[in-house]
């Protein structure tokens, strides 16, 4: 095990099947953290699920219990990992749902928080396009995007009967991908100068009028 100083991770699948191909690739990636020196945080998407985001519902009640737990884990991680289907080109109506309920939250508990994107799918392109669609609303929220992402394609034929990778290179990526995100997130909470030198990707500041994130 990798000896660092503590960092807590939150990580999950966005897939509400407690078998799917993400629930197996996120195990992978939960052992690679604390093998990485990471603690983890394993949830399931279950415990995030909630009603479709409604005003009304909000002026209400409140956030309900699933957003509510969403954001009480995130605030709780210095980072976030989250290994996602790809439904349709895009990402599973239940993890942007969830999403949504919690950009209602002050503060933005997605701004400033590091995060890595994954995602396991049957065919050739990995989920990738799916994971580009879920980056837009999270960067949105101020959230820093690991600029790699991990997708592997043809997981039903990927991972074995145990859930492990059968290709030796593609552990050796997925361990890769998983320890120099964890590098920065030990730098960024640990080393103010690395945290101080982040670069926005799209090189404009954050505007309180059409984002939501504090500047």
């Amino acid at each position: 095990m990798t000896t660092r100083e503590p960092i807590r991770l939150l990580v999950f699948a966005a897939s509400m099947r407690a078998e799917s191909l993400n629930a197996r690739l996120v195990r992978l990636v939960a052992a690679a953290v604390e093998a990485g020196g990471g603690t983890v945080d394993l949830a399931s998407m279950r415990e995030f699920d909630a009603p479709s985001y409604d005003g009304d519902l909000e002026d209400a009640e409140g956030m309900p219990a699933g957003a509510a737990a969403f954001r009480e884990r995130l605030e709780a991680a210095d980072a976030f990992i989250i290994c996602s289907p790809e439904y349709n080109g895009s990402m599973p109506g239940v993890l942007k749902n969830a999403i949504d309920w919690v950009s209602r939250a002050r503060p933005q508990p997605f701004n400033e928080r590091h995060g890595l994107l994954l995602s396991a799918s049957p065919s050739m392109v990995g989920g990738n396009r799916g994971l580009w669609a879920l980056r837009v609303p999270l960067e949105h929220l101020g959230a820093r995007i690991y600029p790699d992402m991990f997708s592997l394609a043809q997981a039903h034929l990927a991972l074995d009967d145990a859930g492990n990778l059968t290709d030796e290179r593609r552990r050796e990526r997925l361990d890769a991908t998983i320890l120099k995100f964890l590098d920065l997130v030990e730098a960024s909470k640990h080393y103010p100068c690395a945290k101080g030198a982040w670069i926005e990707f799209l090189g404009e500041p954050p505007d309180p009028q059409i984002d939501r994130v504090e500047a």
